[in-house]
């Protein structure tokens, strides 16, 4: 990037976003995993002890209830999730994690720090906690709930 001219803060997070973004997608690959499938795993484990629906699903992974529902068949196949009947509505089902799931989940988690890890490594811890903590400014009135 030195040959570049100099970027604006915009253009430099969007690169920073990109590089970041190929590398998840080769940490995934060694799981089988697409990025679509990982995010629907981390948004399912955010839920807890409350499954999410479908919809929720789809909602938090902003895409359209039928590619929720390609994305958690996939992982339904795999044995990663399961779907039951929503206790407080017999027409909807919930999706939570089989132990399976959960395991791949940790494993994901702990490649994703490593390489994180690494990716930011040539920075100081301070520089680190620095740079996230404006991330989190930045981010702060463009925060959905």
């Amino acid at each position: 990037m030195d040959d570049q001219p100099e970027l604006s803060l915009s253009q430099l997070v969007l690169h920073t976003s990109r590089a970041l973004r190929r590398a998840s997608r080769s940490e995934l690959e060694p799981f089988g995993l697409t990025p679509s499938q990982s995010r629907a795993l981390g948004v399912i484990e955010r839920y807890g002890e409350h499954p999410p629906r479908l919809s929720d699903i789809a909602a938090r992974l902003d895409i359209a209830p039928r590619s929720a529902t390609e994305v958690v068949d996939g992982l339904e196949g795999r044995g990663l999730v399961r779907r039951s009947p929503d206790p407080t509505d017999r027409r909807a089902v919930t999706i939570t994690l089989t132990d399976e799931g959960w395991a791949l989940r940790r494993r994901v988690a702990r490649v994703r720090a490593q390489k994180g890890d690494e990716f930011f490594g040539h920075l100081t811890d301070e520089q680190q906690q620095t740079l996230a903590d404006l991330l989190r400014r930045a981010l702060e009135p463009h925060h959905r709930h």
